[in-house]
């Protein structure tokens, strides 16, 4: 298993494209991310906060995005290049610019995440259809899990039906089955359906049939009562799951050591669980119990989690702060203890925090120097951590994982360049000699940038006198100017 190539507990400031492209590749088990979301707002947290002075634009334009990014895009997925030039035609180029922005950062997220990892995007309607077609041409869309609908406000006067929700994308693998990630029944449901009780409990009337005949034990009759002669049905017993275990340990001990459908329906009617019908044509049933401490899985809705009102302890002022109970859901549905969790947008670090409480590693990236301060508050004020000391880094790791690689301008790698590059210069797209072409970090290792041969190219020495150690759309921009592309 590999091991991450930066500490626990770490908060970066800076670019999170820079930050991650320095990070070892499968390292991370769960990410969620709360972006930017193309709304056309401006955000900034209240003077007199805890959070003052945090601020960023929400609105889009070309001029926002970094012709590297594109080319990077066009080279690594083709489709996906066609795809983001289609929105602009489709919707704007302020939507067009918004997804170029955020397909480098999601690609980088891929190679971060574990096979059995998982990733949370945060996003509203502005752009949720539009970033969806994004995470699955990324992430593969047999990935995609849940379009999770997230309720963070209540009814509005100002249209005849509100914007009240948030959608949350979610990809990789499917949730933990884990009971602590269950929600409490609803009274009104519980008052309404168990409507019986005895010495074992309350409990409730339930089939004891499945839809559809069969040919084997199931289908065939049992103490008179035939099921294929009820509605063209089979007996169904329980056998797997919460109230099967319940039964065999509480209600009827070894019932799940007894072998056959009758068999089993003879050992719950020995210790009464079997309703035989009052009514001439009636059938028979089972009581189902309600089992101490039941509760409900989490559907794809998320109602019972309230925004952040003025008043919360938790809130801080940050513009876009979401609640700690959402996150701790994730973070529980999607990762153990020690599991190692990342959050590029980490913001006023809820995230950080929900993984903290739950016994998570963390590691957190955002663009603001605000984000490490209000951890160390954070984890002071809501956690109780008076001696918490976070990893504060502004620097790009250095990746690990590589293995041995030649040294960056070895003759191997200019020979597999020119071949790739058909020995035409990767900036002027002129034909040159071997000889006359030089080695280059297409993302400068200041950038995060590798000597790994993903991440360089041949340019002749005039393009690579240019370009020096800038990025890739300085060069681009120049021969534009100078009318060479």
């Amino acid at each position: 298993m590999a091991e991450p190539n930066w500490s626990n507990q770490t908060i970066w400031t800076g670019d999170n494209l820079d930050i991650m492209r320095g990070m070892d590749s499968a390292c991370v088990d769960l990410i969620y991310l709360d972006p930017p979301f193309n709304s056309n707002h401006n955000y900034a947290a209240p003077i007199g906060s805890e959070a003052a002075g945090a601020e960023f634009k929400d609105t889009w334009g070309l001029n926002d995005i970094k012709l590297s990014w594109c080319a990077y895009i066009k080279q690594e997925h083709p489709v996906l290049h066609d795809y983001l030039k289609s929105v602009r035609s489709l919707h704007s180029p302020s939507m067009m610019s918004y997804l170029i922005y955020m397909a480098p950062r999601l690609m980088e997220m891929k190679r971060l995440l574990k096979e059995t990892g998982s990733i949370y995007l945060h996003c509203d309607p502005n752009a949720s259809h539009y970033l969806k077609l994004l995470m699955d041409t990324i992430f593969g869309r047999k990935q995609f899990q849940s379009e999770i609908t997230w309720q963070r406000t209540s009814s509005h006067n100002d249209r005849v039906f509100g914007n009240v929700r948030d959608t949350i994308l979610f990809y990789g693998t499917p949730p933990i089955d884990a009971f602590d990630n269950r929600l409490p029944l609803d009274p009104e449901y519980v008052r309404k359906h168990y409507r019986h009780e005895d010495e074992q409990g309350v409990w409730r009337v339930h089939d004891l049939t499945g839809a559809l005949t069969s040919t084997g034990e199931s289908g065939q009759s049992w103490r008179g009562f035939d099921p294929a002669a009820y509605g063209g049905r089979h007996w169904s017993v329980p056998k797997t799951g919460e109230y099967a275990k319940y039964i065999d340990e509480v209600l009827a001990p070894g019932y799940l050591q007894v072998e056959g459908i009758h068999a089993r329906l003879d050992f719950l009617d020995k210790y009464d669980l079997i309703l035989w019908p009052k009514k001439e044509n009636g059938f028979p049933s089972i009581k189902r119990y309600l089992i101490p401490n039941q509760g409900r899985k989490p559907t794809n809705l998320f109602t019972d989690i309230p925004p952040l009102n003025k008043s919360d302890k938790e809130r801080v002022g940050y513009p876009t702060q979401k609640p700690l109970k959402l996150l701790r859901r994730v973070i529980s549905a999607s990762s153990n203890e020690d599991d190692v969790v990342l959050d590029p947008f980490c913001g006023c670090a809820t995230t950080c925090i929900a993984a903290e409480d739950l016994k998570r590693q963390w590691v957190g990236i955002d663009i603001s120097l605000l984000a490490s301060k209000l951890v160390k508050s954070r984890m002071q004020k809501e956690l109780n951590l008076q001696t918490y000391k976070t990893v504060h880094r502004d620097d790009i790791p250095i990746r690990t994982d590589l293995g041995p690689i030649p040294k960056y301008n070895s003759q191997e790698n200019r020979e597999r360049l020119y071949g790739k590059q058909g020995g035409h210069c990767n900036g002027c797209k002129e034909h040159f000699q071997l000889r006359n072409c030089t080695v280059d970090h297409i993302v400068a290792r200041t950038k995060g940038g590798s000597d790994s041969i993903a991440n360089l190219q041949l340019l002749c020495a005039s393009c690579n006198s240019v370009k020096g150690n800038r990025p890739m759309e300085y060069l681009l921009s120049q021969l534009k100017e100078q009318s060479l592309l």
